[in-house]
């Protein structure tokens, strides 16, 4: 470990070689020309970025956060040099196909890329997540002349991008949404209304930005049937190249509590009555095309808890081994040498909890990316499908096991740290106020809860967990062949079985009653399904870590398969027991939050 490491990179080579595999991916169109030394070379220029970069910036930019003068926001300057670095490095279209100035890098790739930089500055990363998320929207449903005109310009870095949801009297409840469009005599439509908390939603790095708008045409159905999806750039671009104003105000940027290098926006479009946009696929199909920009976006949480909490469990790792404080349990000799607290088997199991977490949230999210790279590969329908469906169920998981566990494993690192850790004088009271936001992005815990339970369980008959069941026995079968794996499969297996048959029961419940009480306690739910997940997860990284010891290593490869193996026995003595107490919350009758509405009992 190397004095000021926020990420390890014999980690992510672990996971990504190792543990997933991707050479085996890579040999299938369209990854082929990439191998693990063009792999190796992006890493090194994510860290490359990250280091010059972001890390410097990290605390000054939280100092000095945005500010609007003369109606437009100013970011940090070294914003800007972060952004254009890495467009001009190639690595913001590096996903995206040759033709339009992409490298092909599988997905699962750059998700080690976005960890690296997002541990040195997860504020800084989210300008360049928005442009790779909104350009894969245009890509996927945009006309020829939408790809064609943003395309280039985003994923070279010369515009940005936003995507525009929420709305004061909305919230999540998007079915509320009454910012409208006006279809007008050229074809475009006039748009009015106001969105608020827009992530990036102004700034003065590049000099255009796309905002993707959800409105309702004027008539259409009320709901999230009515809704459609809208470009609407900050400035027009016209036919001689100029740019011109598109009546969009930047009402206030509001105070947040972390990532205050990002700018909240409160946007006003067409308060002149002279704001243009252009429709996106059909009418009222907006939401559809917008939840693949809000599903990759959930991944992305999910993988911010993992990289702002590995942040902090490095830093609070080299603390624990320098900070020299009080005596080994067993030593009653006050004139003693006191101890770096590392020794301290408290401070070792929150240094655990740390590493248990960061390695998981980073292997869940490598493990669903993979999915998508697959997807790109041709593969049967059948296969599509598994990989569809498994993407589906496991979306919403990721982000709230990310956002969740991500926030405890943050605050532990901070106890580590004890008094410093609550002063600016260590970037752990950063982090803690970063990482608390995740589990509101992109839908808060409850809402993703829903998702999974109700979307993906209960309106179904079960059939997607037994896929689920067949994708994570594929890994734990080949363990249990190991003896020293054997109890810990063992106990994840009849894990496995008490979540699906409880959710049978709950499919069963609803079907014959209602599905109002097991929806009540969804968020109970994925915390549960998540845990079994990073459970999965820590089968497959203990396996490989073992199958790697039975060879020919050097002495820092045995620390670094040790550490794992140590690491999954923590995770199943000390994390994995909660699924008993879900299990039977979830088993009971129906939960006490639920009472007539008439009744106010709180």
């Amino acid at each position: 470990m190397k004095k000021g490491e926020l990420f390890s990179r014999r980690n992510l080579d672990f996971l990504l070689f190792e543990t997933h595999k991707i050479s085996e991916l890579l040999g299938h169109s369209p990854y082929q020309a990439h191998d693990r030394e063009t792999i190796g070379l992006a890493l090194d220029t994510a860290a490359d970025i990250a280091e010059r970069h972001m890390k410097p910036a990290f605390v000054d930019s939280d100092r000095n956060p945005p500010f609007i003068r003369d109606g437009q926001v100013i970011v940090h300057p070294v914003t800007h040099a972060f952004y254009h670095s890495f467009s001009e490095s190639g690595l913001l279209a590096s996903t995206f196909p040759e033709s339009l100035g992409g490298m092909q890098l599988p997905r699962s790739v750059f998700a080690a890329i976005d960890f690296i930089i997002g541990s040195a500055h997860n504020g800084f990363q989210m300008y360049t997540s928005l442009a790779v998320s909104a350009s894969r929207l245009i890509e996927s449903f945009g006309s020829q002349d939408q790809k064609d005109l943003y395309l280039p310009r985003l994923l070279s870095g010369d515009w940005a991008a936003t995507m525009c949801l929420t709305e004061s009297q909305a919230g999540s409840s998007l079915s509320d949404i009454t910012t409208t469009a006006f279809l007008q005599p050229d074809g475009f439509y006039k748009i009015k209304g106001q969105k608020i908390f827009i992530s990036a939603g102004d700034h003065d790095i590049t000099e255009n930005i796309l905002h993707l708008v959800l409105a309702r045409i004027e008539g259409a159905p009320k709901g999230v049937k009515g809704l459609s999806l809208f470009t609407v750039p900050k400035k027009w671009l016209g036919d001689s190249g100029e740019l011109t104003d598109n009546d969009i105000t930047s009402v206030g940027i509001f105070h947040k509590m972390g990532q205050q290098s990002t700018p909240a926006l409160h946007l006003e479009f067409g308060a002149g009555n002279h704001c243009r946009g252009q429709l996106i696929g059909e009418p009222n199909q907006g939401l559809k095309y917008m939840f693949q920009m809000m599903n990759s976006s959930r991944l992305a949480v999910g993988l911010a808890g993992g990289y702002i909490a590995s942040a902090a469990y490095y830093t609070s790792l080299q603390y624990a081994r320098e900070r020299i404080q009080g005596r080994n349990l067993e030593e009653k000799n006050p004139l003693s040498e006191p101890v770096p607290i590392i020794s301290h088997p408290d401070v070792r199991r929150l240094l655990f909890k740390q590493k248990a977490f960061t390695e998981a949230c980073l292997s869940l999210v490598i493990q669903c990316q993979l999915y998508l790279d697959r997807l790109q590969t041709g593969v049967p329908g059948e296969e599509k499908k598994k990989y569809e469906q498994l993407l589906e169920l496991m979306t919403p998981m990721v982000k709230v096991y990310g956002s969740e566990e991500g926030n405890d494993s943050v605050h532990a690192g901070l106890q580590v740290l004890g008094g410093y850790g609550y002063t600016r004088d260590f970037i752990l009271e950063q982090l803690a106020r970063d990482v608390r936001i995740l589990s509101i992005y992109e839908g808060t815990t409850a809402i993703q809860g829903q998702s999974l339970l109700g979307r993906q369980i209960l309106s179904g008959d079960g059939s997607v967990l037994d896929l689920w069941q067949m994708e994570t026995g594929q890994d734990l079968g080949m363990a249990s062949a190991h003896p020293d794996l054997k109890p810990y499969v063992l106990n994840l297996s009849e894990n496995i079985t008490g979540f699906i048959s409880v959710s049978r029961e709950l499919i069963r419940k609803a079907r014959e009653t209602s599905a109002v009480p097991a929806l009540a306690d969804a968020s109970l739910f994925v915390e549960w399904f998540g845990l079994l997940n990073a459970g999965w997860q820590w089968i497959k990284q203990a396996y490989t870590a073992l199958v790697a010891l039975e060879k020919a290593v050097s002495p820092e490869d045995r620390i670094f398969y040790r550490s794992k193996l140590e690491t999954m026995k923590y995770f199943f003595h000390y994390e994995l027991p909660r699924t008993q107490a879900l299990l039977q919350r979830i088993g009971e009758a129906a939960p006490i939050t639920l009472f007539p509405p008439d009744e106010i009992l709180i």
